[in-house]
């Protein structure tokens, strides 16, 4: 395989462009930063040039949430974004809280529901249809968007500060070498980067280690969001209706809950959430979803209807004890790049947006200031006085507290979303913190109960082939896997000896599969293709073996209406 050194050597040197600020991933966070960018520059009437790279197909190719959006940031960004058509379209109506168990629920009370899980005021959206619109405002003040084109790497100065991104090359064989359509990827640099990437983001991990970002921090802590949209009968329908729901069928040590969504036009949006700090390895969390549908509480909002997309992502769900420092010289993160996303109340989008605010209104004073490659320190300073941290802050023990058990967290939070705030104290006095990574709390396989998940039917529960056929998902078949080993021996040797092969579990796209060589040893195979770029691997391989890195441009899912 030839190395992207001696490609350089070979083809070099790359051709490079220069902007004021390059900003990685045309997400929420990163459009917002545009867009601020854009409007202080227009305010001053000054030229700002800003490039935004998005590696989907188009901007909210790839994004994936449940979505109930408070418009709070939105607003903030762009006060008149209803008369500018924003798809901000259904009004929530009504919030559910339901305590599952196999074959019931309990309804929590209207007056007993946390703080966190009301919802007045907020939408049910399709943040990919959000997102897309976000890129047209984008555009229409100026900001180039280069759609298909991943941040494969980091362009760093002699200084070693952050000087901005060299996008993948293209036309590289599954044999690593370069085929007669190669083309070498090219260098985007500016004054400032901002790296808006989402959950686990590839170049945000790379930064967060070699500047030692989360030095003095908690571990980061992630969960796997498994999604459907869904088609229902008009009589089923009742838009506006948010429901959340715990319990059944996680059992009382693992984190997890189901949220059901009823969009406008007679769709229903539907998912479940598994912390990735679960310890049974038999456990799988695209099963744990079909199996939660079959419940009488959620199984009668869809039945009778039809699915039309699935998708999956992880969620960042650390909280203000596990964000980094979210600066560095020349560039900063933001969004779930950082880990803004509170958990608590099960929203990333509002954090996304206002931290994309933040960071741009502090690399704008720089420039104005004549200053670049340097620290923009204003960013996390206004962020410590801003609305945001104030809401993380009063959140900030959430998953923390469901580390000691489910019961616990849920006294925990009602306590700390509903008792405090009713006695006028807008953050607990108290702080728990969690002290591993969610790679190691898997145990032996022979340590756990094992997981005998029911066959799907087709018409409720699904395998995961079909699925990953309705998030649209493909990727050109002759490139190198962006599933990446650091030891080929490891998943035989460790994760199917000690663990039972977690991956083909922990997988939602049947990426990951143990299959028997001619000679009957067992072999993983890694059907890159199926991929839908969700990152779980990339966090929860016990021996942190799996390294996702960028495939081509335009490759992974094309979600719509997610």
């Amino acid at each position: 395989m030839t190395t992207n050194q001696e490609l350089l050597s070979q083809y070099g040197p790359r051709e490079s462009m220069e902007y004021d600020v390059v900003i990685v991933g045309g997400g929420p966070g990163g459009l917002a930063t545009a867009i601020r960018l854009k409007q202080l520059a227009a305010a001053k009437n000054q030229e700002l040039s800003v490039v935004v790279l998005e590696k989907g197909s188009e901007p909210g190719a790839h994004i994936l949430s449940g979505a109930v959006m408070d418009p709070r940031a939105l607003t903030e960004l762009l006060p008149n974004w209803k008369e500018l058509g924003a798809p901000l379209n259904q009004a929530v109506q009504a919030d559910e809280v339901l305590f599952l168990n196999e074959t019931g629920a309990t309804a929590t009370p209207q007056w007993l529901i946390p703080g966190c899980f009301h919802n007045d005021g907020n939408y049910v959206i399709s943040l990919g249809a959000v997102t897309k619109w976000l890129g047209e405002q984008a555009e229409g003040l100026g900001v180039e968007i280069f759609p298909g084109f991943t941040a494969a790497e980091v362009v760093y100065g002699e200084d070693g500060s952050v000087r901005g991104v060299a996008t993948g090359n293209l036309g590289v064989g599954k044999d690593g070498e370069p085929t007669e359509n190669f083309q070498l990827g090219m260098e985007l640099l500016g004054k400032y980067t901002i790296f808006a990437e989402g959950a686990r983001g590839h170049l945000g991990k790379q930064l967060i280690a070699k500047f030692q970002l989360d030095a003095g921090k908690d571990p980061q802590s992630y969960a796997i969001g498994i999604k459907e949209l869904w088609e229902v009968p008009a009589a089923q329908a009742q838009p506006g209706l948010v429901v959340h729901t715990a319990g059944w069928p996680m059992d009382g040590d693992t984190y997890g809950g189901g949220f059901l969504y009823h969009l406008e036009g007679n769709k229903v949006t539907l998912g479940y959430v598994v912390g990735l700090d679960y310890k049974n390895p038999w456990l799988s969390p695209f099963e744990e979803m079909q199996r939660w549908k079959t419940h009488p509480s959620i199984r009668k909002h869809i039945e009778g209807g039809k699915r039309l997309g699935y998708g999956a992502r992880a969620i960042t769900a650390g909280g203000l004890l596990s964000l980094p420092k979210t600066v560095f010289p020349g560039g900063a993160l933001v969004g779930c790049d950082a880990g803004y996303l509170n958990a608590a109340r099960i929203k990333g989008s509002h954090a996304a947006i206002k931290s994309g605010m933040l960071a741009a209104e502090a690399a704008f004073e720089a420039l104005a200031a004549g200053r670049q490659h340097d620290e923009l320190s204003a960013y996390p300073a206004a962020f410590e006085q801003s609305w945001l941290h104030e809401e993380l802050n009063q959140s900030r023990n959430f998953k923390q507290w469901f580390k000691k058990g489910n019961t616990v967290g849920t006294l925990m939070t009602g306590i700390e979303q509903w008792l405090l705030p009713k006695l006028g104290m807008k953050s607990p006095p108290w702080t728990i913190h969690r002290p591993l990574p969610d790679h190691l709390y898997l145990k032996p396989a022979a340590e756990c109960a094992k997981i005998d998940y029911p066959k799907p039917d087709g018409k409720l529960t699904f395998d995961r082939l079909s699925s990953v056929f309705v998030s649209n998902t493909n990727h050109e078949e002759n490139q190198p896997a962006h599933l990446t080993l650091k030891d080929a021996s490891v998943p035989v040797s460790l994760n199917l000896a000690k663990f039972a092969g977690p991956e083909s579990r922990y997988c939602p796209a049947g990426v990951y599969e143990f299959v028997k060589t001619d000679a009957g040893e067992d072999r993983l195979q890694i059907n890159a293709q199926n991929c839908v770029h969700c990152k779980t691997c990339d966090i929860k391989d016990p021996s942190q073996n799996i390294v996702w890195v960028t495939p081509e441009g335009g490759g992974g899912p094309n979600y719509a209406g997610m």
